[in-house]
C-alpha cells in the first residue's frame, strides 16, 4: 500500500516500541488495581467500554470483557482515520490499544486501597503517565485520542479539555445508570489524567525562542539545518557597551526547544538565550507532521 511507503524505521524505533510496550502495561495496571476496584470510569474509550461491558451484563445479561470492546472501538476509529495520520503513528497506537486489552484480560492484580479518593488521585496519575508516555513514543492510545491529535492539528492548538468535556457526558451516563458518587469521582479521576498528559505531551505547544548574537549567519544555518525553521533576524544595540549585535527570533514547538538551544551553543557558546511560551500563532506556521 502507497500508504506505507513512507514508513522507515531506525534503531530509536526499538525504544519507542519498547516504551509503548511499558506504557501499555502501565496503562492496564491502572485500570485493574484503581479503576476496576473503584468501580471509575477513565477517560476516552476505556471509559466508554468499561460501561458497556458493565451495562450489557447488568441489563442485559451479555458478557462481553473490557478488552474485547475496548479493542473493537480502537480498530474502527483505526480504519476510519488511519489515513489522516501518519503511518507509523498509526502502527505504534495500534500496537499500544491491542498490547492494552491483552494485559488488561489476563492480569489480576491486587487491590492497593479502599479509599475513592486516594483511588480516584492516584489512578488518574498512572493513567496520564501511561497515556503520556505513549505520546512521548510517538504513539497514542487510540479511540479519542487521535480525535484529539486530529483536531490539534488543524486547529494548531491543544484539545484535550475538548475531550475533558465529551468524557464528562459519557460520565453524566454513567452518574444516571449507577452511582452519581462514582461519576463524581470518575471526574476527578479523569481530570488529574488529563493534567498529567498535558505536563507530559507538548507537541501542540510552541515557544518563541530570541537569541542575541554576534555571529548570526552561521546561527540561522545551524537552526535551519537542526529543526528547518527560519529565522527573523533584528539588528540592535547594547544600551550599556554601544555595541551592535543581532537578535534572532524564531517559534517552534516545545519538543524542539532542546535541541535548538543545543545547536545555538554549539556556533556560538556566548550566545544569550531567552525562552518564551506561546499562547497561539496566527499566520503560516509549519509544524513537524506526525509520521
Amino acid at each position: 500500500m502507497s500508504y506505507f511507503k513512507t514508513l522507515h524505521f531506525t534503531k530509536k524505533d526499538i525504544v519507542d516500541i519498547l516504551l509503548i510496550t511499558l506504557s501499555a502495561f502501565i496503562y492496564a495496571c491502572g485500570i485493574d488495581v484503581f479503576a476496576n476496584s473503584g468501580n471509575l470510569f477513565p477517560g476516552g474509550f476505556s471509559g466508554i467500554a468499561r460501561l458497556l461491558s458493565l451495562v450489557l451484563k447488568d441489563y442485559y445479561q451479555i458478557t462481553i470483557s473490557f478488552s474485547t470492546i475496548y479493542f473493537v472501538l480502537n480498530l474502527i476509529v483505526t480504519l476510519f482515520v488511519y489515513k489522516r495520520i501518519g503511518p507509523k503513528f498509526m502502527i505504534y497506537s495500534f500496537l499500544w490499544f491491542t498490547l492494552t486489552s491483552i494485559f488488561a484480560e489476563y492480569l489480576n492484580l491486587s487491590t492497593i486501597t479502599e479509599d475513592i479518593l486516594l483511588i480516584s488521585v492516584f489512578g488518574g496519575i498512572v493513567n496520564g503517565i501511561a497515556v503520556g508516555l505513549s505520546l512521548k513514543a510517538h504513539g497514542s492510545s487510540g479511540g479519542t485520542d487521535f480525535i484529539a491529535i486530529d483536531l490539534s492539528n488543524r486547529l494548531n492548538r491543544p484539545t484535550w479539555n475538548y475531550i475533558l468535556v465529551l468524557n464528562i457526558f459519557v460520565l453524566l451516563f454513567a452518574g444516571f445508570i449507577y452511582s452519581w458518587n462514582v461519576a463524581l469521582y470518575s471526574m476527578i479521576f479523569q481530570y488529574v489524567s488529563n493534567e498529567i498528559i498535558k505536563a507530559i505531551h507538548k507537541r501542540n505547544r510552541v515557544a518563541r525562542i530570541e537569541v542575541i548574537t554576534d555571529h548570526a549567519t552561521e546561527v540561522e544555518r545551524a537552526i535551519f539545518e537542526t529543526i528547518r525553521h527560519g529565522v527573523t533576524k533584528i539588528p540592535c544595540e547594547g544600551a550599556y557597551s554601544g555595541k551592535s549585535h543581532d537578535l534572532l527570533m524564531i517559534v517552534i514547538d516545545y519538543d524542539q526547544i532542546r535541541e535548538t538551544q543545543n545547536c545555538i551553543l554549539k556556533v556560538d557558546p556566548k550566545a544569550f538565550i531567552t525562552v518564551n511560551s506561546v499562547h497561539r500563532v496566527i499566520g503560516n506556521y509549519l509544524q513537524k507532521p506526525i509520521e
